[in-house]
Parts: structure tokens; C-alpha cells; sequence
């Protein structure tokens, strides 16, 4: 049965050729601030079609975790300062999307480790989180990260890390902390971040985008 729910939905993007190179927001429950950051998204994709020759539309929708539409989108963008929370359906779509092809980043805006942790258990129990280290491809894509994820946001003052999910050797979730991407590729005067702090974001984004494109 398993087999053929992934082959259905396989299927499914395969005639969603269409949205070969789209991004979608996950939305998610708990209470947490899945909206977060509204100009990320739509800067980083800008960033993405001037740069690494993606299609990407300009303005990018919202899918529910539970709903089918996530299949339609083969990269996911999560975020958010505070609770995460998945439901029994919603850990098993966004397990089947995973497996059939799906990619999800999910970048911590400060607040969601602990929360998203204990979720990710209920996706993937027997799959932990692995940090990636800095020879991974996807921080030598189109711009060359030598010294892995780079730094937006001091927050804790820890450094930044990136975690992974794999399925047979293929990343599947990927998961930026100590970091703040997002904050990084939002409007400039929302931050004030310096000019070369939010270009590293962008170029770190745009890795990620095309790394996921091409797995």
C-alpha cells in the first residue's frame, strides 16, 4: 500500500511539470508565526530569477501541511519564531511529499528549535536530524561557501548550523539555525542589515534553490 501511495504521487508531480520550478509557503499550526518575514521569499526569488536562471513566480503562495496542493510545489520554505505543530494527517502528507520527491527548507527566524524538533520526530522517527558539513554541494552550487552556512543574525551568538534529512542518500529537509536566512533576504530597511550580510543570504538561498532543483 505504501508503495503505491508514493507511486500516485509521484505521479503527481510528473504532471505538475508546470510547477517544476516553484516555491510555496508552509503553513503550519501551533500558534507559531509561519507568516513571518513577508519580503524573504519574494526577494530571495527575485535574487533566484536574475541569477541562477530559475522561473520561479514572483509571488509565492501559501499551502496548508495537510493539504494535497503541497504536492504541486517541489520545494517547500518554512519559518517562524515559535510553536510548530503537525497533526496526524499533516505528518503523514508532508511524510509521503518527502519521500516522493518533495523538498523542505525550513529556516528558524529564532524560537523554533525545540518545537520543531519534537515535530520532525513524528515525520521521520527513525531519521534524525544530521548536521552537514561544509564539503555538502549544496554550499559550493553557484556561490562558493568554503566555511559552510554563513551568519545573518547573532541571536544566541552560536554558530550556524545546518541539518539534514536524507532519504537513500538524497536530502530531503533541510533545516538552517543560528543563522536567519530569511532575515537576511528581507526588504533592507527592515533590518538594516549591510549590504554584503544580505548578500550572503541571497547567494546562500539561492544555493539551496538550485541544489533542490537539481536532486
Amino acid at each position: 500500500m505504501k508503495k503505491q501511495v508514493l507511486l500516485v504521487v509521484s505521479l503527481f508531480f510528473a504532471v505538475s511539470a508546470s510547477n517544476a520550478q516553484q516555491i510555496a509557503i508552509l503553513k503550519y499550526g501551533g500558534g507559531g508565526d509561519w507568516y513571518s518575514n513577508p519580503t524573504a521569499l519574494p526577494n530571495l526569488i527575485q535574487f533566484c530569477n536574475s541569477n541562477i536562471d530559475t522561473k520561479i513566480n514572483p509571488e509565492p503562495e501559501t499551502v496548508e501541511a495537510g493539504n494535497v496542493s503541497i504536492f504541486k510545489y517541489p520545494f517547500l520554505h518554512m519559518t517562524g519564531h515559535g510553536n510548530v505543530f503537525f497533526n496526524d494527517e499533516e505528518v503523514q502528507n508532508l511524510r509521503t511529499y518527502l519521500l516522493s520527491g518533495g523538498f523542505l527548507h525550513i529556516d528558524d527566524n529564532y524560537g523554533m528549535e525545540p518545537y520543531l524538533r519534537r515535530e520532525l520526530e513524528k515525520i521521520f522517527p527513525d531519521k534524525p536530524l544530521e548536521e552537514l558539513g561544509t564539503d555538502h554541494p549544496i554550499f559550493s552550487q553557484k556561490f562558493k561557501f568554503p566555511d559552510g552556512l554563513p551568519k545573518i543574525h547573532e541571536h544566541d551568538g552560536k554558530r550556524p548550523q545546518a541539518f539534514g534529512i536524507f532519504e537513500q542518500g538524497r536530502l530531503v529537509l533541510l533545516y538552517t539555525f543560528e543563522c536567519d536566512l530569511g532575515d537576511g533576504w528581507e526588504d533592507p530597511s527592515v533590518h538594516n542589515d549591510p549590504e554584503e550580510v544580505r548578500t550572503k543570504a541571497l547567494q546562500m538561498g539561492a544555493n539551496i534553490v538550485e541544489y533542490a532543483f537539481k536532486s
